[in-house]
């Protein structure tokens, strides 16, 4: 009996399944159960495993993600070093909102009652100045006890540099049943509040993780299960249940790696990828390669482990639109998700962006989810006629009005990656995914100045198609802080050299026994605050002149300067070791079979209405083209291509949307 392998990504509004069978992908979606994502799961993969077979499973999960925003984690406490206790509050100091004398900062995860100083100090090169006063060990203990605190976040001062402290310290705490994040295995990096902060959002979702994982891995048929990371590769789900922190940007990493991998068929190597879901929309840049960043930020809690760069914002199908206190239209970030949902689902009560499009046309009620999920228009309708009222508009205003605040909000997240950071996005493509993104792209490459639009096949579940072309991969780290003139090519690879070894045993416990290496390295201009990451090799000839010649070139990338009298110093050392697993074709070639069933429908834009050519795209081949106005609806997803856009069917089967002038 041959596995049966799954990919599932958890949405806020539906759970995506691509089920993989005898080398064939078929498609799946359920309304996602936000109180217990394991139920929608479970339901989703007996329903097409009907004769039980052994499975393989790939996760994308929100779990980490939504208790760290919707402040449900668990009870932590902090051990660190006596008079650090409060880092975890104070920060950087930085107000987040600078002008709103009203702005209240997010609760901590950590309580003040839970945060405990210890007699120790190392210095920054892990000399030992005050030894462990393992006598507080039993007093704190007692206190977390008392607090009932669940989980336990270590994090000394200079523990990078030499951490046996914290481990003496967690080795006392795992033999009292404590769960223990330990800052110098989580996160082995100088800067004391990033590396506190990292540490404790991992105390405060991983036992969450591991309750949830462990509903799933009760599962009789289970047989192999594989969590998704931020970085774009997979972990074993016993890891992601103690490293959960890894895992908070999961699903909308399998976008981007399956959108890179389609990009990688085409010959374009520019990108502007958007996964636009229920709940938020999501970009990355792909400029021949995934773009990675160390740097993230969550619920205003600095995130420091290996990420695939990508900015979110509220703005998805279900982003509710309402009148504020001023009588402006406003859209998103409050999500009516998929319980409500949209009023069109039959038992929302609030106007959304999906609301607005099937108002204007733009999703035919008949063909919604492959005609499995029946939706009122009417209800639609009626929502935003009462909206309209408010905001003194016509209903027509207010729904243009709607989906023109979504894509704007979308257009300043693409700004933001891409204009802010030294890219002209009128030189990329615009890759659009995710359930609602077909429907807004065009709109959104208008507005950019971008000249042209793809659109994969199954687009709205390409996150979990993405899953199956993610690899196993193990990111490490270590700060260095050398200057460039005081160290030789052969220092640096004895550096490198423990991060090596460690991950030759992670990976076989991965099962992963061949493997590619690439190391990287933080540099910056001495004196600077923020260290560029670029990628290092063997150098054969003029090891410092390379090396700064390399720095260069990033920094003129990034920021489109350099200073070449600036002395260069060495941050961290970074390792990504990667071991391939098993390929899956996204695309597969397809032959003509069937006659195209064209019907007309009347779609809404910029004020006028048209008659829209209605494609299901199972009908479309490649070699084929037409112009818009056009919707192409499929099982997971329905494309809009506007007056003046011309659509062309690729050999891989992506449509290609392009501005008549360029078509």
């Amino acid at each position: 009996m041959t596995d049966f392998r799954v990919a599932v990504d958890t949405g806020g509004t539906f759970t995506d399944f691509v089920f993989l069978e005898n080398g064939k992908l078929n498609i799946h979606k359920l309304p996602s159960t936000p109180s217990n994502p394991a139920v929608a799961i479970i339901q989703g993969i007996s329903e097409k495993n009907i004769d039980n077979r052994p499975v393989d499973l790939i996760h994308g999960s929100t779990v980490a993600t939504n208790a760290l925003l919707s402040r449900e984690g668990a009870k932590v406490g902090l051990i660190t070093t006596s008079g650090f206790e409060d880092i975890i509050e104070i920060g950087r100091q930085n107000r987040d909102i600078l002008y709103d004398l009203k702005y209240q900062r997010p609760k901590s995860i950590v309580d003040k009652q839970n945060r405990f100083g210890i007699r120790e100090r190392m210095n920054q090169n892990g000399d030992i100045l005050v030894h462990l006063s393992k006598s507080e060990l039993k007093k704190i203990l007692l206190k977390l006890k008392r607090n009932k605190v669940e989980s336990l976040a270590i994090c000394l001062l200079h523990s990078y540099a030499n951490n046996k402290h914290e481990l003496e310290i967690s080795n006392f705490f795992i033999k009292e049943g404590f769960a223990v994040s330990v800052s110098s295995l989580i996160l082995p990096e100088y800067r004391e509040f990033e590396r506190t902060s990292t540490t404790a959002v991992n105390a405060y979702v991983s036992p969450l993780m591991k309750s949830y994982l462990g509903k799933l891995e009760k599962e009789e048929t289970l047989k192999r299960f594989r969590v998704m990371q931020s970085n774009g590769g997979l972990i074993s789900s016993e890891v992601a249940s103690s490293e959960a922190v890894r895992t908070i940007l999961s699903g909308p990493a399998g976008g981007v790696v399956g959108a890179f991998h389609i990009a990688k068929k085409t010959k374009l190597s520019k990108f502007v990828t958007i996964d636009m879901g229920g709940t938020s929309a999501d970009v990355s840049i792909i400029d021949g390669d995934l773009s990675f960043t160390s740097e993230t930020e969550l619920s205003g809690l600095p995130v420091r482990v290996p990420v695939i760069d990508i900015h979110t914002v509220g703005a998805g199908g279900g982003s509710i639109a309402e009148c504020d206190l001023g009588g402006a239209l406003i859209v998103g970030p409050k999500s009516a998700g998929g319980v409500p949902g949209p009023m069109c689902y039959g038992n929302g009560n609030n106007v959304t962006v999906t609301d607005a499009n099937l108002f204007l046309g733009r999703i035919d009620p008949l063909n919604f989810l492959g005609g499995k999920m029946k939706i009122d228009r009417s209800r639609a309708i009626e929502g935003i006629k009462v909206l309209a009222e408010k905001l003194f508009l016509t209903k027509l205003e207010t729904a243009e009005g709607i989906l023109t605040i979504a894509n704007e909000h979308m257009a300043n997240a693409i700004r933001l990656m891409s204009i802010e950071r030294g890219y002209d996005p009128r030189l990329f493509t615009l890759l659009a995914f995710g359930g609602a993104g077909p429907m807004h792209a065009c709109a959104l490459a208008e507005t950019l100045s971008m000249k042209r639009v793809l659109i994969p096949r199954d687009p709205g579940t390409l996150s979990a198609r993405g899953m199956f072309l993610a690899d196993i991969i193990k990111d490490y780290s270590k700060t260095v802080l050398l200057k460039l003139e005081n160290i030789e090519n052969q220092h640096l690879e004895d550096l490198f050299s423990p991060l090596l070894k460690q991950a030759k045993v992670d990976l076989k416990k991965e099962g992963i026994d061949e493997f590619k290496i690439e190391k990287f390295l933080d540099m910056r201009y001495l004196g600077q605050s923020h260290e560029l990451t670029i990628p290092f090799a063997k150098i054969k000839s003029d090891f410092h002149a390379d090396l700064y010649s390399l720095f260069t070139k990033f920094h003129k990338k990034r920021y489109l300067t350099s200073n070449t009298n600036q002395e260069l110093e060495i941050v961290n050392i970074r390792v990504r070791a990667t071991g391939s697993t098993k390929t899956v074709e996204l695309n597969k070639k397809r032959k003509k079979t069937r006659k195209k069933k064209i019907k007309k429908q009347k779609i809404v834009f910029d004020g006028k209405s048209y008659e829209a050519i209605v494609f299901d795209r199972i009908d479309l081949y490649p070699g084929e083209n037409f112009r818009g106005p056009a919707l192409v609806f499929e099982f997971s997803a329905t494309s809009i291509i506007p007056p003046f856009w011309n659509c062309k069917v690729d050999k891989e089967s992506n449509l290609i949307l392009t501005k008549s002038a360029n078509f």
